[in-house]
């Protein structure tokens, strides 16, 4: 496995447009917790931006897993990039 980091970008107002996809967005998340997917994931405070840092056999994987989220479907991730990712310590 590999460690992937992943940045990418919120909608204009996100928080109000997310709410219908919410919970349905944070239930995924826990399972891909749970399933060693996701390290972790979360907004900067500003709410522009969204970091995560994901286990995953290939890029290619990742990538498909994090564009399968209703917030990618749905537009409230307006870009998500991904790179492999070194863990120095």
């Amino acid at each position: 496995m590999e460690r992937f980091v992943l940045f990418g970008t919120y909608c204009e107002n996100a928080i109000e447009k997310r709410g219908p996809f919410r919970d349905k967005h944070l239930s995924r998340l826990a399972k891909l917790k749970e399933e060693g997917f996701l390290i972790t994931l979360g907004p900067t405070k500003c709410n522009r931006y969204v970091f995560g840092i994901l286990e995953a056999p290939t890029l290619e994987f990742a990538k498909k897993v994090l564009k399968e989220d209703v917030y990618w479907e749905k537009g409230i991730w307006t870009s998500l990039d991904v790179y492999p990712w070194i863990q120095a310590f």
